[in-house]
């Protein structure tokens, strides 16, 4: 059987459809232009990225970071779940959660940081996003200069976060850690969160 072959889609000079990229490329600046994009589209490398419907787990691993975090972080700072950073013109990605400066938060239409508004990002790996979460993003998060970086890995449904801080001299992050049931660190703030309460939500 042939398949019907896909319809033309008209290019106007005022409007031109959402998933045919301009001449040059996304920039960061598309993602807050383009209405009908689908939510949570990152900009990887001037490329639109989609992500699939979230796993349990994935919830609830950021759930239980950001609750954790929620208890003792400092008046000066704020934690976001699924907003945006610019990193450069073609980078834009959504990290799972992220860390953020008090003052760079600007009120409720904000759809996203700058990098150097952001202290901390977090990724929890999901399938689909195996080799952005683990290689392409923790790049990115480095050359751009956020200072630390956690990955978050699936472990027979417990979180395990891989704690990562970043060398100024070589711009790339160094693994200082790796926990299991209990996140204890001092930076970039006291933190003690039971991971283990993901068994609880």
């Amino acid at each position: 059987m042939t398949a019907a072959p896909m319809p033309e889609v008209p290019e106007t000079p005022t409007r031109r459809p959402w998933f045919m990229p301009p001449a040059d490329g996304f920039v960061a600046e598309d993602l807050d232009r383009i209405p009908e994009l689908p939510r949570h589209t990152e900009l990887i490398d001037g490329s639109l990225v989609f992500v699939r419907p979230q796993a349990n787990f994935h919830l609830l691993s950021m759930d239980t970071l950001v609750n954790g975090m929620c208890r003792t972080a400092p008046p000066d700072v704020r934690i976001r779940r699924e907003m945006t950073v610019t990193l450069s013109r073609r980078q834009r990605p959504e990290p799972d959660v992220m860390l953020v400066r008090a003052e760079a938060v600007t009120g409720p239409d904000q759809t996203g940081f700058h990098a150097s508004d952001v202290l901390l990002v977090v990724e929890v790996v999901s399938p689909d996003s195996e080799v952005r979460d683990r290689e392409r993003k923790p790049q990115l998060y480095a050359a751009a200069g956020i200072s630390h970086f956690w990955r978050v890995e699936n472990t027979e449904g417990r979180p395990t976060v891989y704690v990562y801080e970043l060398d100024p001299a070589t711009k790339a992050y160094t693994l200082t850690g790796i926990h299991h049931e209990l996140l204890k660190l001092t930076v970039p703030f006291d933190i003690d969160i039971d991971l283990t309460e993901i068994d609880r939500i």
